[in-house]
């Protein structure tokens, strides 16, 4: 990534430093950064927004 990305990207998200790579989950359903990852029944890894309960995987 160009370090302007890293950079604007990097105040708001507390990054550190270029090298680090920063994941936000973002709900596809109301756009919210408020995801919790969660484990399934199955074992698998699944996504529930806390903000509109959307779920996915």
């Amino acid at each position: 990534m160009p370090a302007s990305i890293l950079e604007e990207g990097g105040h708001l998200l507390g990054a550190a430093s270029a090298g680090d790579i920063i994941v936000r989950l973002i709900c596809p359903s109301c756009g919210s950064l408020h995801v919790a990852q969660v484990l399934g029944d199955n074992g698998g890894i699944s996504y529930v927004c806390t903000a509109c309960g959307h779920s996915w995987s």
